[in-house]
């Protein structure tokens, strides 16, 4: 057994899964029954009334804490703010980590078998939304009967559906967390992601979304993953992390375009490599392009501050000011929509040199202002 798992205070944590029968989505097609994949920190009180709910970002899962396995390495993605005494605080709340509708990490999603032809959807899944993403949270809620969230979290794409949670389910949550997100996505993330989009279906072995599990688009999906970490660092990072340094064992230029010579290449390539043995194409397309649709203030004929007008929510935000992705800017203007109609708002800008991966890394500098902020809305 690793070692630190026997001296962890969560330990070895065990998946769980709950269903909804005839799920509709916002494309209009129906699913005949979904499964949701979530994870539970901490005791959930008889009244069921101090439940947390995170929700995870573009490749997250349910994992967020624990070790899954006595030979797991590491621990899940938000370890370092799950459990006793941290930022979310398993000694008096019941944090709740789900995979979110579409994932391919135990929820119903294009890796899923379709009830109609007994196969794997792949790119036959229907279309998703963010909110349909957050539809499929309150089946959630429902299947474990909590009525009202203590708070709801989330980062990146998880601060997405947090938004739509809040205006379309105001009653069931008590206060919500958004980091590093944004209420709609802009033009520049839409190119990103479609050229991202492009290296998986540009792939030979992509084959219009039919290809062969044992065998799929790698290639394409390692790239689509290397512009993607790209876009999470900054210029700081990749200064103080790479440099202009040589990989080992390269200590000169070769003169050869092929090779990868320096750090950073190094780096997006074992990144890339990572990804693809854990992650499927068809998914990274379809939550994708839900991002892609994302607009808060749509049902408001695209008037940001009317949209912004119906949440009521006690509201904390979170952003960094290396992250170029969602800048502290577009939160800035996120909380004076709530300030201007007398809805209780906070906006921190923390420093750090981790650009919008900045949400996953710095616990040390989140945890009082979060702990301070529920303490202070708790009902």
């Amino acid at each position: 057994m690793n070692p630190e798992i026997a001296q962890h205070p969560l330990g070895i944590i065990t998946p769980q899964y709950c269903t909804a029968s005839n799920f509709k989505l916002d494309c209009g097609a129906v699913l005949p029954e979904i499964t949701l994949c979530y994870e539970m920190y901490g005791t959930l009180s008889p009244a069921r009334d101090n439940a947390i709910l995170i929700i995870h970002a573009l490749s997250g899962s349910a994992h967020a804490a624990g070790y899954l396995s006595e030979n797991d390495r590491k621990p899940g993605w938000w370890d370092s703010m799950i459990g006793p005494g941290k930022a979310f605080d398993t000694d008096r709340y019941c944090v709740i980590s789900m995979n979110s509708l579409g994932s391919c990490y135990g929820s119903t999603g294009p890796t899923s078998i379709n009830p109609a032809t007994g196969k794997i959807w792949g790119v036959d899944f229907p279309a998703l939304t963010i909110e349909d993403m957050t539809r499929a949270s309150i089946a959630l809620s429902d299947a474990l009967g909590i009525a009202c969230w203590r708070a709801v979290v989330g980062g990146s794409m998880g601060g997405m559906q947090l938004f739509c949670f809040a205006r379309d389910y105001p009653d069931r949550l008590q206060m919500m967390i958004p980091i590093a997100t944004s209420a709609r996505t802009t033009p520049e993330m839409i190119a990103f992601n479609y050229v991202a989009r492009r290296a998986i279906m540009d792939d030979p072995l992509f084959k219009c979304g039919h290809y062969d599990v044992a065998n799929p688009p790698a290639q394409g999906l390692g790239i689509a993953r290397m512009l993607g970490h790209i876009s999470y660092l900054c210029p700081e990072a990749f200064e103080s992390k790479f440099g202009r340094r040589f990989r080992a064992g390269i200590p000169a230029r070769t003169y050869n375009t092929q090779n990868a010579e320096f750090d950073v290449e190094g780096y997006l390539d074992y990144q890339a490599k990572q990804f693809v043995a854990r992650f499927d194409a068809n998914t990274y397309l379809l939550i994708m392009r839900a991002i892609d649709y994302f607009d808060f203030a749509e049902k408001f004929d695209g008037d940001m501050a009317r949209a912004f007008d119906v949440i009521k929510t006690p509201t904390l935000f979170i952003s960094f000011d290396s992250d170029w992705l969602y800048s502290p800017a577009l939160h800035d203007v996120m909380a004076d929509y709530l300030r201007d109609i007398g809805t209780p708002v906070e906006h921190h800008v923390l420093h750090s040199f981790c650009g919008h991966d900045s949400f996953l890394i710095e616990a040390e500098a989140q945890t009082p202002i979060i702990q301070n902020f529920i303490r202070k809305y708790e009902k």
